[in-house]
């Protein structure tokens, strides 16, 4: 999805050097902000329905536009989210998270679920922490036991290490034999994909947030005869302030999920890093001091 050449840059955390006269009193020069990368179109069918996030001709900065990892960037005030209690390290994890948030909303997951995640990276956590805040028993599914710990940490009840248990047993053990509610899929595997829909429960919900990189064949009776929903998750709506509030609270693992913190000329080496060895990082900070 990404056009070339680009100034990348969609997760951010900026400080406020000056505001416009119709801008509210709470973004004023000096104050910490994310803000939404987003763009919408207001006239796609997404957009009519008030699901702007699936806008069908979005540009999100650092896709399709240019984005912050500049020294100066302008932005709409509706779409900047302020805090007095953030650091900049925090505000710049706000946009992962609220992905995965917006998958729990997707789910409709509530404290009575039990709510599965395929997934320990950066977007599954915020499905984990989002389904946690939603007062839900989250189990977290991942191949890296450093990544599962970070999932606990998180918001995560119970772990499962698919490629060292039988995740199938696993689920029935911890659901009284019916397979979670809730299943959200944040890494883009057919094998995970096909798993979230054999494993949830008769009636559950199936959330797709990964891009599977090839096509994914579903035994497709598992459709009609548990009667599930599959819903797609895309980007996020209102959920920024749901998580800066998570932050606020302390309730989640900063610390756990910035793997490398870096200055702006040392940039191209960590994402060089990342690209020969994913695995090891969660998510690399750049800072423009």
């Amino acid at each position: 999805m990404v056009t070339y050449p680009r100034i990348p840059g969609h997760e951010i955390a900026a400080t406020v050097e000056q505001a416009g006269p119709d801008v509210p009193k709470s973004i004023r020069t000096g104050v910490n902000v994310t803000l939404s990368p987003y763009t919408n179109c207001g006239r796609c069918a997404s957009c009519l329905r008030e699901r702007p996030n699936a806008c069908e001709h979005n540009q999100t900065m650092g896709v399709q536009r240019d984005g912050a990892l500049t020294e100066y960037i302008i932005a709409p005030w509706q779409k900047v989210y302020p805090s007095g209690k953030l650091s900049l390290t925090e505000l710049a994890l706000v946009e992962p998270l609220t992905v995965g948030f917006h998958a729990c909303a997707r789910g409709r997951v509530s404290e009575e679920d039990v709510v599965a995640v395929f997934g320990c990276g950066a977007i599954g956590l915020g499905a984990i922490a989002g389904a946690a805040f939603r007062g839900a028993t989250v189990v977290a599914i991942d191949v890296d036991d450093a990544k599962l710990i970070i999932g606990r940490k998180a918001g995560a009840t119970h772990t499962v290490n698919s490629a060292a248990e039988p995740l199938h047993e696993r689920l029935l053990e911890l659901t009284a034999g019916r397979g979670p509610d809730v299943m959200i899929e944040a890494v883009g595997l057919p094998a995970t994909y096909r798993a979230a829909v054999e494993e949830v429960a008769f009636t559950g919900r199936v959330v797709c947030i990964g891009y599977a990189k090839e096509p994914v064949a579903f035994e497709t009776k598992l459709f009609v005869q548990k009667e599930i929903d599959i819903l797609g998750s895309r980007n996020a709506l209102g959920e920024f302030a749901d998580v800066i509030r998570m932050f606020e609270a302390g309730k989640f693992p900063v610390d756990d999920i910035v793997t490398k913190v870096v200055p702006l000329d040392e940039a191209g080496d960590a994402l060089s890093a990342w690209d020969a060895n994913p695995p090891v990082f969660t998510k690399i900070l750049v800072k423009l001091d």
